[in-house]
């Protein structure tokens, strides 16, 4: 497909733009560490808010999720929980709060904070700042994996080339383009240039969305879906089996929910709860998310930063999934059909927008998604390099240096980290691959010392170690034992040898310090099973005052978690002209609205930072 000029005017607008403004605001950035990885902690919580929204609106995952839309319908609003995505509920509720009170600079800096600075502490330090680098290679797979697929549909010149034995692709010389003029920007500007560009990527994409819907609404009638959908896409339950028959229609569908494993939906939404408990508690995985949660200002604005984030991402974003997915099955399901079992159905969403987007806004449009692309992967590349820099040169190689050196040698950290993961990109098979093995393998492998760090006062540093090694090790070894077997359903088995791991670590060795336990407990207040330390803490200080939130903490985690789901209904209901589940949905999260209002943010402002 050719683009036309007015469309590729507009995409090279944006990249000036995003370049000029990234390397204008990079003056504020490299001052020192602090600045360049959290922007002197003086950005706003608002603009970290946008930011993280940005970085959370990824092309890969958009391009996932309009796949699972087409697939199975409404149903498919429960398919992200395998992330889970209502870990930023957990977030903004309580952790975010807990994890900004230890002022630190990195998600591994935070483990020296929990268990000191002894042999269990650095083993700590380092098996986290390790299992940051790994996650940090599967996405940048991840995002090279996706916005190839997506751009070599649009734009016009064939770029593939050899280099000896090896074949590049056309799909990935644009996606090296993209990843490069992305990487320059990060680079140069640390965290302003990438806060302030984000904040203007998400304003080009809320605009792209809002597009994309009224196209949507405009060219698709719901008997348009009806005569092409099976019985059930329409409903939003589900029973133990998925029951969705996509045969005389498109069959090779009914491949794909097979391959995908995910026929027993009802067993499926168990294993995503019982998972997304586990992986929620955990806290956020050391990247970009940490990292705008530690750039804050205090732990209120952290909470804020985060609840800020879900409520401007969630309804622009499914209104551009709806608007796509129902072009397509409006519009393209007899050209899917026609390609018999060679569909690649990560392709709908950029066929849906050759086919229905008109010229002018078809540049706006592209140039929103590859904003989302951009925004996604500056956001890892900013986050990445503190975890080589600041956790391994600084601490254990260099502590002395110049604070020029450290951001000097940031620049070449995120050049390796790029350099290695397209490597591991130009092997990757899929992006529902990679998605299933990130989000149940190796977030699996996280989950049980994440959770134990925070809640058990016995827990130390050589039990994390211990869960931690114990998790990458079954993260990558039971896949390959089980090489038929879904990944989430192996959860479980990845968990239980994690947990095995952090006991026999927290057995074999003394606990920690308990001055260290006593800092920890005292400044981050958590609850859980801290029974020993608190003690000691109200009777050296009796003015110390426990959390006793768990239960209104509880209770708001459930309420989110409603509050987020209805704004990603809400816009596939409005396409759909479903005034019946649109109206439920809306009136649920006027509810929820004002229950996280009355029983979550009032009480922000008691919150002793």
């Amino acid at each position: 497909m050719k683009l036309s000029l007015v469309d590729l005017g507009i995409i090279l607008f944006y990249f000036v733009l995003t370049l000029a403004f990234g390397f204008w605001i990079s003056r504020r950035a490299s001052v020192n560490v602090r600045s360049y990885f959290l922007g002197g902690n003086s950005i706003p919580w608002y603009f970290l808010g946008l930011s993280n929204a940005s970085g959370m609106f990824d092309i890969s995952g958009t391009m996932w999720t309009v796949t699972i839309l087409f697939v199975y319908g409404l149903k498919s609003a429960w398919i992200p929980w395998l992330w889970p995505v209502w870990n930023q509920v957990f977030v903004f509720v309580f952790l975010a709060v807990w994890l900004r009170r230890s002022g630190v600079l990195t998600g591994a800096q935070w483990i020296t904070f929990r268990f000191g600075d002894g042999a269990g502490g650095r083993l700590s330090h380092i098996i986290v700042t390790v299992f940051a680098i790994i996650s940090v290679f599967g996405f940048i797979a991840y995002f090279f994996e996706g916005i190839g697929k997506f751009a070599a549909v649009f734009f016009p010149w064939e770029l593939g080339f050899s280099i000896g034995p090896w074949m590049i692709t056309s799909e990935q010389a644009y996606a090296l383009i993209l990843i490069g003029i992305t990487t320059v920007y990060t680079i140069k500007g640390g965290m302003w240039s990438v806060v302030g560009t984000e904040v203007l990527q998400l304003v080009i994409m809320t605009v792209s969305c809002v597009v994309i819907g009224v196209i949507a609404w405009n060219q698709v009638r719901p008997e348009q879906i009806d005569q092409v959908v099976p019985d059930g896409w329409r409903n939003l339950f589900f029973q133990w089996k998925l029951d969705l028959d996509w045969s005389g229609t498109l069959n090779s569908v009914n491949d794909k929910i097979a391959s995908d494993g995910f026929g027993w939906f009802g067993f499926l939404v168990v294993m995503m709860v019982f998972k997304g408990i586990f992986a929620s508690l955990a806290g956020p995985v050391p990247s970009y998310d940490m990292q705008r949660v530690l750039s804050t200002r205090t732990s209120s604005e952290a909470a804020k930063m985060s609840a800020l984030t879900i409520l401007v991402l969630y309804f622009p974003r499914y209104l551009m999934v709806a608007g796509l997915g129902l072009l397509a099955l409006a519009y393209l399901v007899p050209e899917l059909a026609a390609m018999g079992a060679a569909i690649d159905f990560e392709t709908v969403l950029p066929l849906a927008i050759e086919r229905f987007v008109p010229a002018g806004f078809k540049g706006l449009l592209l140039a929103g998604l590859l904003a989302a692309f951009m925004g996604t992967f500056a956001a890892f590349i900013n986050a990445a390099p503190a975890y080589l820099v600041n956790d391994l040169y600084r601490k254990y190689i260099r502590p002395d240096a110049p604070e020029k050196t450290y951001v000097r040698y940031s620049y070449w950290s995120s050049v390796l980290l790029v350099v290695i993961g397209l490597g591991f990109g130009f092997f990757a098979g899929s992006i529902n691959t990679l998605t299933v093995w990130i989000t149940s393998a190796l977030y699996g492998g996280y989950a049980a010392a994440n959770v134990l760090k925070w809640i058990w006062w016995r827990f130390n540093g050589f039990g994390y170690f211990g869960g931690m090694l114990g998790g990458l090790i079954a993260a990558t070894a039971v896949p390959l034992l089980f090489p038929q077997t879904i990944s989430i359903y192996l959860f479980p088995l990845i968990l239980g040898i994690s947990f095995l791991g952090c006991f026999l670590g927290v057995w074999l060795s003394p606990a920690e310090d308990e001055e260290v336990l006593k800092t920890f407990y005292k400044q981050t207040r958590p609850w859980g099973f801290w029974g020993p330390i608190k003690e000691k803490v109200m009777q050296e200080d009796p003015a110390f005052a426990p959390n006793p939130d768990f239960g209104r903490d509880m209770f708001n985690v459930a309420i989110g978690i409603v509050w987020q789901m209805t704004q990603v209904v809400m816009p596939i209901y409005l396409l759909l002209r479903d005034v019946r589940g649109l109206t439920v949905s809306f009136c649920l999260f006027l509810l929820t609205s004002f229950l996280l209002k009355r029983f979550w943010y009032d009480r922000l402002k008691n919150n002793p930072d």
